[in-house]
């Protein structure tokens, strides 16, 4: 097993860059999709939520109104480090032992971690950082994913900044560009994988 971890910031095209790896024969471990789960109605993760943050984080078919937590928890310094340490840990251990299913495989591993320039991972081969301008990523929030401006600039002031993540990285993916000129950077980011092994 090679281990790689892919991060970037939110807007950056991460996910973009993880389904394109997938396609050229990557594992993904995708921690964004594993807190989806933990947060299932039903859930350790989700009652610890609604007991933390109350009955208003619930949408009306029972599920996590997902925009009335990010609500309560980019504009509370407090209450996002109280959402960390609810979920955190869980998703910690999941990874763990996703990766763990995978010791012993020839493949490629990729953790895909927004926050993994605050929580670091052993063993990693190398990093692969997904960079874009934090303008242009607010413009993409805006157009793609129905942010409001606002909400948009306090997600990524509550991230780590663009320089600090391309201080971890030992590959860079510049997703400034249209989704043919992102293949062309994801081949060459597989072809470094390759560099790896």
């Amino acid at each position: 097993m090679l281990l790689i971890g892919l991060t970037g910031g939110i807007g950056s095209g991460k996910s973009s860059v993880s389904a394109a790896l997938q396609r050229r024969g990557a594992v993904i471990v995708d921690a964004d999709a594993i807190v989806r789960e933990l947060q299932e109605p039903g859930t350790v993760v989700f009652d610890e939520m609604v007991e933390r943050f109350g009955a208003a984080i619930v949408a009306a078919d029972g599920t996590l109104d997902r925009a009335a937590v990010a609500g309560i928890v980019f504009a509370d310094a407090e209450a996002l480090a109280d959402l960390g340490m609810i979920v955190h840990p869980r998703v910690h251990d999941e990874i763990e032992r996703r990766v763990a299913a995978e010791q012993g495989s020839d493949h490629v591993v990729v953790l895909d971690i927004p926050l993994l320039d605050r929580s670091g991972w052993p063993g990693l081969a190398g990093t692969i950082v997904v960079d874009l301008d934090p303008d242009v990523a607010v413009e993409r929030l805006i157009a793609y994913r129905g942010f409001d401006e606002t909400d948009a600039r306090n997600r990524i002031a509550n991230q780590a900044s663009r320089d600090e993540r391309l201080a971890l990285a030992d590959f860079v993916v510049d997703n400034g560009g249209d989704l043919d000129r992102l293949e062309r950077e994801v081949d060459r980011a597989w072809d470094w994988i390759a560099t790896l092994r």
